[in-house]
Protein backbone atom coordinates (compact mmCIF):
# COMPACT_ATOMS: atom_id res chain seq x y z
CA UNK A 1 0.00 0.00 0.00
CA UNK A 2 1.36 3.59 -0.89
CA UNK A 3 2.05 5.84 1.89
CA UNK A 4 -0.11 8.68 1.33
CA UNK A 5 1.74 11.79 1.29
CA UNK A 6 -0.62 15.59 1.00
CA UNK A 7 0.94 18.26 -0.01
CA UNK A 8 -0.36 21.88 0.61
CA UNK A 9 0.43 24.23 -2.25
CA UNK A 10 0.96 28.42 -2.43
CA UNK A 11 0.85 30.44 -5.39
CA UNK A 12 1.15 34.69 -5.32
CA UNK A 13 3.77 35.11 -7.80
CA UNK A 14 2.07 37.73 -10.14
CA UNK A 15 -1.82 38.16 -10.10
CA UNK A 16 -3.33 35.03 -9.61
CA UNK A 17 -3.76 33.59 -5.63
CA UNK A 18 -3.96 29.82 -5.85
CA UNK A 19 -3.68 27.41 -3.32
CA UNK A 20 -3.87 24.04 -4.21
CA UNK A 21 -4.21 20.65 -2.34
CA UNK A 22 -2.48 17.34 -4.27
CA UNK A 23 -2.10 13.65 -2.82
CA UNK A 24 0.41 11.77 -3.93
CA UNK A 25 2.05 13.21 -6.64
CA UNK A 26 -0.61 13.26 -9.64
CA UNK A 27 -3.96 13.64 -7.58
CA UNK A 28 -5.37 17.27 -7.24
CA UNK A 29 -7.97 17.58 -4.63
CA UNK A 30 -8.72 21.14 -4.77
CA UNK A 31 -6.85 24.01 -7.21
CA UNK A 32 -8.67 26.84 -6.29
CA UNK A 33 -7.97 30.38 -8.63
CA UNK A 34 -8.77 33.99 -7.92
CA UNK A 35 -8.22 35.65 -10.54
CA UNK A 36 -7.14 39.50 -10.67
CA UNK A 37 -7.39 40.33 -14.73
CA UNK A 38 -10.70 42.13 -14.03
CA UNK A 39 -8.82 44.55 -12.08
CA UNK A 40 -5.99 44.81 -13.91
CA UNK A 41 -7.90 45.29 -17.49
CA UNK A 42 -8.47 48.99 -17.10
CA UNK A 43 -4.45 49.66 -16.82
CA UNK A 44 -3.96 47.48 -19.79
CA UNK A 45 -1.16 45.41 -17.54
CA UNK A 46 -0.44 43.87 -13.76
CA UNK A 47 -0.11 46.77 -11.51
CA UNK A 48 2.11 45.04 -8.80
CA UNK A 49 0.68 47.25 -5.73
CA UNK A 50 -3.01 46.15 -7.07
CA UNK A 51 -1.76 42.59 -7.10
CA UNK A 52 -0.63 42.77 -3.35
CA UNK A 53 -3.35 44.54 -2.17
CA UNK A 54 -5.51 41.43 -4.05
CA UNK A 55 -3.46 38.76 -2.81
CA UNK A 56 -4.07 39.82 1.09
CA UNK A 57 -7.49 40.35 0.70
CA UNK A 58 -7.79 36.63 -0.91
CA UNK A 59 -5.28 34.01 0.64
CA UNK A 60 -7.25 33.22 3.44
CA UNK A 61 -10.57 32.53 1.88
CA UNK A 62 -8.46 30.74 -1.01
CA UNK A 63 -7.15 28.52 1.86
CA UNK A 64 -9.85 27.69 3.49
CA UNK A 65 -11.62 27.01 0.07
CA UNK A 66 -8.68 24.87 -0.89
CA UNK A 67 -9.08 22.48 2.33
CA UNK A 68 -12.74 22.11 2.24
CA UNK A 69 -12.78 20.98 -1.10
CA UNK A 70 -9.84 18.68 -0.57
CA UNK A 71 -11.84 17.34 2.17
CA UNK A 72 -8.79 17.34 4.35
CA UNK A 73 -7.65 18.66 7.61
CA UNK A 74 -3.77 20.39 8.65
CA UNK A 75 -2.85 17.26 10.42
CA UNK A 76 -3.24 15.13 7.39
CA UNK A 77 -0.47 17.50 5.19
CA UNK A 78 2.86 16.59 4.70
CA UNK A 79 4.12 19.62 3.83
CA UNK A 80 3.26 22.95 2.58
CA UNK A 81 4.88 24.57 -0.56
CA UNK A 82 5.13 28.32 -1.71
CA UNK A 83 6.51 29.88 -4.73
CA UNK A 84 9.17 31.90 -3.35
CA UNK A 85 10.34 33.26 -7.54
CA UNK A 86 10.58 34.55 -9.61
CA UNK A 87 7.18 37.16 -10.34
CA UNK A 88 6.54 40.37 -8.48
CA UNK A 89 8.51 40.86 -4.92
CA UNK A 90 5.10 42.14 -2.93
CA UNK A 91 2.98 39.52 -4.81
CA UNK A 92 5.54 36.88 -3.22
CA UNK A 93 6.12 37.88 0.30
CA UNK A 94 1.80 37.35 0.59
CA UNK A 95 1.82 33.63 -0.30
CA UNK A 96 5.23 33.34 1.62
CA UNK A 97 3.78 35.03 5.20
CA UNK A 98 0.52 32.81 4.72
CA UNK A 99 2.47 29.82 4.22
CA UNK A 100 5.61 29.99 7.03
CA UNK A 101 2.75 31.08 8.99
CA UNK A 102 0.24 28.07 7.91
CA UNK A 103 3.46 25.76 8.54
CA UNK A 104 4.57 27.10 11.59
CA UNK A 105 1.72 26.62 13.05
CA UNK A 106 0.22 22.99 11.86
CA UNK A 107 4.41 21.83 12.32
CA UNK A 108 4.76 20.51 8.86
CA UNK A 109 7.86 21.27 6.67
CA UNK A 110 7.94 24.45 4.25
CA UNK A 111 9.34 23.20 1.02
CA UNK A 112 10.25 26.53 -1.42
CA UNK A 113 9.54 26.37 -5.20
CA UNK A 114 10.91 27.86 -8.11
CA UNK A 115 7.31 29.15 -9.90
CA UNK A 116 8.94 28.23 -13.47
CA UNK A 117 9.57 24.56 -12.21
CA UNK A 118 6.18 24.57 -10.97
CA UNK A 119 5.31 25.13 -14.71
CA UNK A 120 7.51 22.35 -15.86
CA UNK A 121 5.83 20.05 -13.65
CA UNK A 122 2.46 20.18 -14.56
CA UNK A 123 3.35 17.69 -17.19
CA UNK A 124 3.38 15.11 -14.41
CA UNK A 125 -0.98 15.43 -14.35
CA UNK A 126 -0.39 14.18 -18.14
CA UNK A 127 1.83 11.68 -17.80
CA UNK A 128 3.87 10.74 -14.56
CA UNK A 129 6.51 8.74 -16.12
CA UNK A 130 8.27 11.55 -17.82
CA UNK A 131 11.35 10.18 -20.19
CA UNK A 132 14.51 11.67 -19.15
CA UNK A 133 16.90 13.37 -20.45
CA UNK A 134 14.15 15.98 -21.00
CA UNK A 135 13.61 19.37 -22.97
CA UNK A 136 11.04 22.11 -21.72
CA UNK A 137 9.69 25.04 -23.70
CA UNK A 138 8.68 27.65 -20.65
CA UNK A 139 6.58 30.43 -22.81
CA UNK A 140 4.49 33.22 -20.24
CA UNK A 141 4.64 36.65 -19.82
CA UNK A 142 7.10 36.82 -18.35
CA UNK A 143 9.58 34.10 -19.46
CA UNK A 144 10.36 32.75 -22.78
CA UNK A 145 13.24 30.04 -22.45
CA UNK A 146 14.10 26.45 -23.45
CA UNK A 147 15.56 24.39 -20.01
CA UNK A 148 17.39 21.29 -20.59
CA UNK A 149 16.34 18.43 -17.28
CA UNK A 150 19.00 15.69 -17.45
CA UNK A 151 16.88 13.90 -14.71
CA UNK A 152 14.13 15.06 -12.78
CA UNK A 153 14.09 17.83 -10.90
CA UNK A 154 17.59 19.16 -13.01
CA UNK A 155 17.07 22.56 -14.98
CA UNK A 156 19.73 24.37 -17.07
CA UNK A 157 18.77 26.81 -19.39
CA UNK A 158 19.66 26.77 -23.06
CA UNK A 159 18.39 29.35 -24.28
CA UNK A 160 16.01 31.84 -23.56
CA UNK A 161 14.48 35.68 -24.67
CA UNK A 162 16.75 38.69 -25.05
CA UNK A 163 14.32 41.08 -25.02
CA UNK A 164 10.37 40.58 -24.57
CA UNK A 165 8.59 37.16 -23.64
CA UNK A 166 6.68 35.74 -26.25
CA UNK A 167 3.60 36.64 -23.93
CA UNK A 168 4.93 40.26 -23.33
CA UNK A 169 4.17 40.62 -27.17
CA UNK A 170 1.34 39.21 -27.75
CA UNK A 171 0.13 41.55 -25.18
CA UNK A 172 1.84 44.84 -26.45
CA UNK A 173 -0.11 43.74 -29.74
CA UNK A 174 -2.73 43.49 -28.94
CA UNK A 175 -2.91 47.10 -27.15
CA UNK A 176 -2.06 48.68 -30.56
CA UNK A 177 -4.90 46.71 -32.21
CA UNK A 178 -6.99 48.10 -29.26
CA UNK A 179 -8.22 44.52 -27.78
CA UNK A 180 -8.40 44.29 -24.09
CA UNK A 181 -5.86 42.95 -21.14
CA UNK A 182 -5.01 39.97 -21.61
CA UNK A 183 -5.31 39.84 -25.42
CA UNK A 184 -3.09 36.21 -25.84
CA UNK A 185 -6.17 33.99 -26.41
CA UNK A 186 -8.66 36.83 -28.88
CA UNK A 187 -5.32 37.22 -30.89
CA UNK A 188 -5.32 33.40 -31.16
CA UNK A 189 -8.83 33.16 -32.00
CA UNK A 190 -8.57 36.01 -34.88
CA UNK A 191 -4.85 34.57 -36.21
CA UNK A 192 -7.26 31.56 -37.42
CA UNK A 193 -9.46 33.62 -39.30
CA UNK A 194 -7.02 35.46 -41.48
CA UNK A 195 -3.94 34.68 -43.49
CA UNK A 196 0.01 35.36 -43.30
CA UNK A 197 -0.22 38.35 -45.37
CA UNK A 198 2.62 40.50 -43.97
CA UNK A 199 5.40 38.29 -43.61
CA UNK A 200 6.57 39.49 -40.62
CA UNK A 201 10.61 38.57 -39.49
CA UNK A 202 11.29 35.93 -37.69
CA UNK A 203 14.23 37.40 -35.66
CA UNK A 204 17.64 34.79 -34.67
CA UNK A 205 15.69 31.62 -35.92
CA UNK A 206 18.52 30.94 -38.13
CA UNK A 207 21.21 32.32 -35.87
CA UNK A 208 23.40 29.12 -34.22
CA UNK A 209 21.89 29.49 -30.63
CA UNK A 210 18.24 28.59 -28.91
CA UNK A 211 18.29 31.90 -28.01
CA UNK A 212 14.84 34.05 -28.71
CA UNK A 213 13.81 37.79 -29.72
CA UNK A 214 10.59 39.24 -29.79
CA UNK A 215 11.41 43.19 -29.73
CA UNK A 216 11.57 43.46 -33.46
CA UNK A 217 8.78 41.41 -34.14
CA UNK A 218 6.74 43.78 -32.27
CA UNK A 219 8.82 46.78 -34.17
CA UNK A 220 7.36 45.73 -37.26
CA UNK A 221 4.14 45.33 -36.24
CA UNK A 222 3.61 48.72 -34.83
CA UNK A 223 5.62 50.45 -37.97
CA UNK A 224 2.67 48.24 -40.01
CA UNK A 225 -0.34 49.63 -37.82
CA UNK A 226 1.15 52.94 -37.59
CA UNK A 227 2.13 53.88 -41.19
CA UNK A 228 -1.31 52.17 -42.29
CA UNK A 229 -3.07 54.98 -39.72
CA UNK A 230 -0.57 58.05 -41.73
CA UNK A 231 -2.05 56.91 -44.96
CA UNK A 232 -5.40 56.47 -43.88
CA UNK A 233 -4.95 52.58 -45.14
CA UNK A 234 -7.92 50.12 -43.51
CA UNK A 235 -5.28 46.79 -42.38
CA UNK A 236 -7.31 43.32 -41.84
CA UNK A 237 -7.04 42.55 -37.83
CA UNK A 238 -7.41 39.34 -38.57
CA UNK A 239 -4.41 38.60 -41.09
CA UNK A 240 -2.39 40.89 -38.96
CA UNK A 241 -3.17 38.88 -36.25
CA UNK A 242 -2.12 35.35 -38.44
CA UNK A 243 1.00 36.94 -39.34
CA UNK A 244 2.07 38.05 -35.83
CA UNK A 245 1.35 34.54 -34.87
CA UNK A 246 2.74 32.93 -37.75
CA UNK A 247 6.33 34.46 -36.71
CA UNK A 248 6.06 33.52 -32.80
CA UNK A 249 5.00 30.09 -33.75
CA UNK A 250 7.42 29.68 -36.84
CA UNK A 251 10.54 30.87 -34.44
CA UNK A 252 9.33 28.73 -31.24
CA UNK A 253 8.55 25.48 -32.88
CA UNK A 254 12.19 25.71 -34.79
CA UNK A 255 14.49 26.16 -32.32
CA UNK A 256 12.86 24.09 -29.90
CA UNK A 257 12.91 21.28 -32.15
CA UNK A 258 16.21 21.63 -32.87
CA UNK A 259 17.79 21.99 -29.20
CA UNK A 260 15.85 18.48 -28.72
CA UNK A 261 17.88 17.09 -31.70
CA UNK A 262 21.12 18.54 -30.36
CA UNK A 263 20.16 17.31 -26.75
CA UNK A 264 19.59 14.20 -27.53
CA UNK A 265 16.09 14.54 -25.69
CA UNK A 266 13.33 11.48 -24.87
CA UNK A 267 10.47 14.12 -23.82
CA UNK A 268 9.39 18.09 -25.15
CA UNK A 269 7.29 19.28 -22.12
CA UNK A 270 5.38 22.71 -23.30
CA UNK A 271 4.46 24.71 -20.11
CA UNK A 272 3.07 28.26 -19.24
CA UNK A 273 0.16 30.48 -20.16
CA UNK A 274 1.43 30.66 -23.62
CA UNK A 275 1.15 27.21 -23.80
CA UNK A 276 -2.37 27.31 -23.86
CA UNK A 277 -2.24 29.29 -27.62
CA UNK A 278 -3.82 26.89 -30.16
CA UNK A 279 -1.31 27.89 -32.91
CA UNK A 280 1.46 27.03 -30.96
CA UNK A 281 -0.27 23.53 -29.86
CA UNK A 282 -1.22 22.62 -33.03
CA UNK A 283 2.39 23.35 -34.81
CA UNK A 284 3.99 21.43 -31.99
CA UNK A 285 1.20 18.48 -32.80
CA UNK A 286 2.17 18.51 -36.32
CA UNK A 287 5.46 19.02 -36.16
CA UNK A 288 7.04 16.47 -33.33
CA UNK A 289 7.60 13.13 -34.14
CA UNK A 290 5.69 11.56 -31.18
CA UNK A 291 7.03 7.84 -32.02
CA UNK A 292 10.64 9.33 -31.27
CA UNK A 293 9.63 12.20 -28.58
CA UNK A 294 7.45 12.18 -25.80
CA UNK A 295 5.41 15.32 -26.24
CA UNK A 296 3.75 16.44 -22.94
CA UNK A 297 1.37 19.72 -22.77
CA UNK A 298 -0.52 20.31 -20.05
CA UNK A 299 -4.24 21.28 -20.26
CA UNK A 300 -5.28 24.81 -20.43
CA UNK A 301 -6.37 24.82 -17.22
CA UNK A 302 -2.76 23.68 -15.53
CA UNK A 303 -1.11 26.12 -18.52
CA UNK A 304 -1.80 29.03 -16.34
CA UNK A 305 -0.19 30.53 -12.75
CA UNK A 306 -1.92 27.69 -10.35
CA UNK A 307 -0.75 26.14 -6.85
CA UNK A 308 -1.44 22.22 -8.26
CA UNK A 309 1.99 22.61 -10.40
CA UNK A 310 3.40 24.00 -7.48
CA UNK A 311 2.37 20.86 -5.50
CA UNK A 312 3.81 19.11 -8.25
CA UNK A 313 6.92 20.44 -7.96
CA UNK A 314 7.33 20.12 -4.41
CA UNK A 315 6.78 16.29 -4.29
CA UNK A 316 9.72 16.46 -6.80
CA UNK A 317 11.87 18.52 -4.06
CA UNK A 318 10.85 16.68 -1.12
CA UNK A 319 12.44 13.69 -2.25
CA UNK A 320 15.47 15.68 -2.57
CA UNK A 321 14.69 16.61 1.14
CA UNK A 322 14.57 20.51 0.47
CA UNK A 323 13.20 22.34 2.80
CA UNK A 324 12.95 26.03 3.48
CA UNK A 325 13.51 27.80 7.18
CA UNK A 326 11.44 30.30 8.71
CA UNK A 327 13.38 32.91 7.52
CA UNK A 328 12.98 31.92 3.88
CA UNK A 329 12.19 35.26 1.46
CA UNK A 330 11.02 36.34 -1.64
CA UNK A 331 13.41 36.10 -4.75
CA UNK A 332 11.84 38.58 -7.57
CA UNK A 333 15.06 36.98 -9.90
CA UNK A 334 15.26 33.89 -9.31
CA UNK A 335 16.25 31.66 -12.23
CA UNK A 336 17.49 28.18 -13.52
CA UNK A 337 21.42 28.44 -13.88
CA UNK A 338 21.96 28.74 -17.83
CA UNK A 339 24.84 26.18 -19.84
CA UNK A 340 26.57 26.86 -23.03
CA UNK A 341 26.84 23.04 -24.13
CA UNK A 342 25.52 19.74 -24.16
Amino acid sequence: MIDRKVILAIESSCDETSVSVVENETIILSNIVASQVKSHKRFGGVVPEVASRHHVEQILSCLEEALEEANVSAKELTAVAVTYGPGLVGALLIGISAAKAFAWANQVPLIPINHMAGHISAAKFVDPDIRYPAMALLVSGGHTELVYMKEEGSYAIVGETRDDAAGEAYDKVGRVMGLSYPSGKEIDEMAHLGQDTYQFPRAMLHENNYDFSFSGLKSAFINTVHNAEQRNESLDKNNLATSFQASVVEVLTDKTLRACEEYKVQSLIVAGGVAANKGLRESLLETVDTSKLQLIIPPISLCGDNAAMIAAAAFIEMKKKVTATWDLNAKPGLSFERITES
